[in-house]
């Protein structure tokens, strides 16, 4: 769709609702509110006055009839409402919608600031104000992903903030899956619609601790890259120096670059997307200009990663560093045993491809599982297995992926030198 169109369809879109609906909520979710909490399930209404779509104001109160907040209204979502406002009345337009940008720009001043560095999360939802609402930059590309058709009514004013606060060159479009099945309150707006600027041509580029990337955020997981791993791929880099790697999930190997630059003697990606791992490969070619990654021996593995884990261990291939960076193995609470099972055999699985004295790096970004259940799955799975893990780091949220509330803790991560319990204890005689 050409920018013009973009202009026509965000122009054509109903004005954002005047009304307001009241809601009443039971005293457990006043409790959460006050708290600091951004979400009002549907089972936390008492009371409801007024019927509403996706993108309608909801006005909270609690029992003694008192405001509380104000937020976007969802009746298609579980969540029915995400608060915007608390304890005092605002008009949200897009002035509102600017202080709020102005205010989590300032969060991440330090790492605007860096040359090295050009793609960064400047909205993290519900962490910083907006819930529902991701605003990602690459580089002059901004990237903004709603997951409630509740903010399409908002678009315009949304977008007029943006232009205000953050200098862009283009702002591409993205919908949670959710927002996909949304469709009669999306008012003809589409997942990867250029809203602001030029459609892109392709991937778009941006640096990365002085890498050359590119990001497909049109099409591409997320908003095109997996920007909460920055912090953790500065730490893995200087821990190849010398070392064989296996990048397990590799997608398109951010990792891996780094791990090649860091001084690695080889590096294997694992992937099971043949266009992820095509892009890993165009992302060694365009780092060819530091010695380390021009010389590197690498191999793209296409395959599931369990499955090519057990076929490198029966052949008794060993690496010195093995990073493993799952996608979320939960959704719900429901699912969390299958998830703590999954992280167990992902462990085990890794540690027989480890050589002793190896590093094995471990990344978890499922939100259902804390990080004291997973740290200790960790542990007690290399332990099973007959290994020992020296804890070198614990990793979490990097600067622009703040924490406000405990459902946005989700990232954990563990850097551990791996040894064979056998080999740790003394020998007869000694």
């Amino acid at each position: 769709m050409t920018a013009t169109r973009a202009h026509e369809l965000l122009a054509s879109r109903p004005a954002p609702p005047a009304r307001r609906i009241a809601l009443h909520i039971h005293s457990e979710a006043e409790r959460r509110l006050r708290l600091g909490h951004p979400w009002l399930y549907r089972e936390a209404i008492r009371k409801q006055r007024g019927e509403g779509v996706p993108g309608d104001l909801a006005a909270v109160y609690d029992r003694r009839d008192r405001f509380l907040a104000l937020g976007l209204y969802d009746p298609t979502s579980p969540i029915r409402t995400r608060i915007l406002q608390r304890y005092k009345p605002a008009e949200i337009d897009a002035r509102w919608f600017a202080e709020r940008l102005a205010k989590a720009r300032y969060r991440r001043q330090a790492l605007i600031a860096r040359r090295d560095t050009t793609a960064y999360r400047l909205v993290h939802g519900e962490n910083d104000g907006l819930p529902g609402l991701v605003l990602d930059q690459y580089d002059r590309t901004l990237v903004l992903k709603l997951y409630t058709a509740a903010w399409i009514p908002h678009l315009g004013s949304v977008l007029e903030a943006v232009g205000a606060v953050i200098p862009s060159a283009r702002i591409v479009l993205r919908l949670g899956r959710a927002v996909h099945h949304a469709t009669p309150h999306l008012h003809g707006c589409s997942d990867g619609l250029t809203l602001l600027g030029k459609p892109p041509s392709g991937p778009v580029g941006f640096l990365e601790h002085g890498l050359r990337f590119e990001a497909d955020v049109v099409r591409g997981h997320k908003t095109g890259f997996f920007l909460d791993q920055r912090d953790n791929r500065a730490r893995i880099e200087p821990l190849s120096r010398g070392r064989t790697v296996l990048d397990v999930f590799a997608y398109t190997g951010a990792f891996s670059v780094h791990a090649a630059r860091g001084g690695a003697v080889a590096v294997t990606s694992v992937e099971m997307s043949r266009a992820a791992l095509q892009m890993a490969a165009r992302h060694y070619a365009l780092n060819r200009t530091y010695p380390a990654v021009a010389k590197i021996r690498h191999r793209f593995i296409d395959g599931e990663a369990f499955k090519m884990l057990e076929q490198l261990a029966r052949r008794r291939e060993r690496f010195g560093l093995v990073l493993l960076d799952p996608p979320a193995f939960a959704k719900t609470k429901a699912e969390v045993r299958a998830a703590l099972a999954a992280y167990a055999k992902l462990v085990r699985l890794g540690l027989r491809v480890a050589e002793p004295g190896g590093v094995l790096c471990l990344s978890s970004c499922t939100g259902q599982v804390s990080a004291e259940a997973f740290f200790a799955v960790v542990h007690r799975a290399a332990g099973q297995a007959g290994w020992s893990l020296r804890e070198l780091a614990r990793t979490g949220h990097p600067i622009d992926h703040p924490v406000a509330f405990p459902e946005g803790d989700y990232l954990k991560g563990l850097i551990a030198s791996c040894e064979p319990l056998a080999e740790l204890r003394p020998h007869r005689g000694a």
